[in-house]
């Protein structure tokens, strides 16, 4: 059995102490648990969240900037054979882990992903469209193209994770990146549908915020495409419409999103990525 340890991105989020207990609950536990904190996060959320992983270590990574550069600093804090990400709105239920983790320890993948589900039944016209979105992900994209994944329920080789690094030039998509440059590597991935965890999107109530957050995310994986020189094959795909309003508002976005992503990855192109 390899040795795991779970990393959790925090931003000021109350939310990282129900995590954090959902890990301590798991069948199979972790053998270090790695929080790495930006410059918000307070203090005492921090010691709360240590608390209450009983016995499990934790070690608290201060980093400046966002979740991405979060990341990529705590590639060279990850202690063990096997790094799991969770989120901190999300909660695990307690065979997460070793179902998650069994792919790559049968010797299968190197990295390995399961979806989420809404933590509670959604009600606002937000949470329906999220949970719609989410389900889209991982009912139609991921098992045909496993570079939709997103990062925040996988399983990674360290030793592949740290050599591949991520890149902090796409904030909001270097999980489509990673999982792009793993599987170009010859780095075998694998879906786990049963390694589900519970989503908590509750938070999300304003309508400007979400159209904020959904423009940033077209763009930033735009920027991948871009990068990856995917664009191409995205245009062919063939997928369900969402049956939702709000997919009328998101598709105005798209074609905006796309030449602000073109300009961005202009101007970024060039920067080195720093090593982790």
């Amino acid at each position: 059995m390899s040795t795991i340890t779970v990393e959790i991105a925090v931003r000021d989020d109350p939310r990282l102490v129900r995590a954090v207990r959902s890990l301590r609950d798991q069948t199979r536990r972790p053998d270090h648990i790695l929080l790495v904190a930006t410059p918000e996060t307070p203090a005492a959320l921090v010691a709360q969240a240590t608390a209450a992983a009983d016995a499990i270590p934790v070690e608290t990574l201060r980093v400046s900037g966002g979740v991405v550069d979060a990341r990529q600093a705590g590639l060279a804090h990850l202690p063990d054979e096997v790094t799991a990400f969770l989120d901190t709105d999300e909660e695990a239920p307690p065979e997460w882990l070793g179902r998650l983790v069994a792919p790559i320890e049968a010797g299968r993948a190197a990295f390995a992903g399961g979806p989420t589900r809404p933590a509670a039944p959604p009600e606002t016209p937000i949470e329906r469209y999220q949970a719609l979105i989410e389900a889209s992900i991982y009912e139609d994209l991921v098992p045909a193209k496993l570079t939709y994944l997103p990062l925040q329920n996988t399983a990674w080789r360290t030793a592949d994770l740290r050599r591949l690094g991520f890149d902090p030039r796409i904030p909001f998509a270097e999980d489509h990146d990673l999982e792009v440059r793993a599987q170009r590597a010859g780095l075998a991935g694998e879906f786990v549908p049963d390694a589900w965890v519970r989503h908590d999107k509750s938070d999300e109530t304003s309508y400007y915020r979400w159209a904020r957050k959904r423009y940033r995310y077209n763009v930033a994986l735009a920027m991948s495409m871009i990068k990856n020189d995917e664009l191409r094959g995205r245009v062919a795909e063939r997928r369900r419409p969402i049956p939702h309003r709000l997919r009328f508002v998101e598709a105005a976005m798209k074609p905006v999103a796309l030449a602000h992503a073109a300009l961005r990855w202009r101007r970024v192109a060039g920067r080195r990525v720093p090593a982790p």
